[in-house]
């Protein structure tokens, strides 16, 4: 889980403006005796959900296929605390990130400064349903929306890690899905069912969603499950 390095990366840089405001305790003269308060940084995650937050917005087990159930250890979220934003990796795209959770970060963000997601599988594990939402500061969601585009084009084709087979990947702009949306659809002839990828954004957060359920590439569910967070981000706004 990338949860647990950032979090402790976190709680280090959270610790350090305690220590300097108690070195800096007794002196009252710095600013020439006359009582002004320097001003106040922009709090970046200001209107922001926390992972706690997020956790809530994320589809129930109801939204998924009959059978399906979460796996164990797919589960994380940043909790209540906010995790320093990483800068973007400008290498190659790993296009094989595509086949797995998490694949946001084939975008070279490794995601927000908070987030929440999990993963549903069949009885037997043949099938996949994975959910994450990340919120970002400033315009960050924006960019990472626009990445995924680029990242479409040079990664229309590659080989998977598994079977080695070469796939194939058409992506689109999808309507209808919050601010904006892209959907992505992995097929290869080796496979026994392709996977739909779908990307929305709603103000700061990204929502990603990866499915393998069904005949039909996992649209549908893919679709049904991107819909149901845009539905719980809509509930944090309004609580």
């Amino acid at each position: 889980m990338r949860l647990t390095p950032r979090v402790a990366t976190l709680l280090v840089v959270a610790a350090l403006p305690l220590a300097l405001t108690a070195c800096s305790s007794g002196s009252s003269s710095d600013n020439g005796g006359t009582g002004a308060k320097p001003a106040k940084a922009k709090d970046l995650n200001a209107g922001l959900a926390t992972g706690t937050q997020l956790k809530k917005a994320l589809a129930p087990a109801s939204v998924f296929p009959s059978g399906f159930a979460p796996e164990a250890d797919g589960a994380s979220d940043s909790g209540g605390q906010f995790l320093s934003p990483a800068d973007r990796s400008t290498a190659k795209p790993d296009c094989t990130r595509l086949e797995s959770t998490s694949w946001i970060q084939v975008t070279g963000f490794k995601g927000g400064v908070s987030f929440a997601q999990n993963d549903y599988v069949n009885h037997d594990k043949t099938e996949e349903v994975a959910q994450e939402v990340d919120a970002f500061q400033g315009t960050t969601a924006n960019a990472v929306m626009k990445q995924l585009q680029t990242v479409a084009g040079e990664c229309a084709g590659f080989t998977d890690t598994d079977a080695h087979a070469k796939v194939k990947l058409a992506g689109t702009s999808t309507a209808g899905l919050g601010d904006e949306a892209y959907t992505m659809t992995l097929t290869s002839g080796v496979w026994q069912n392709g996977s739909t990828l779908i990307a929305a954004r709603s103000g700061n957060s990204v929502i990603t969603v990866l499915s393998t359920a069904g005949t039909d590439n996992g649209a549908a569910t893919a679709k049904k499950v991107t819909t149901r967070i845009l539905d719980g981000l809509k509930s944090l706004k309004t609580a």
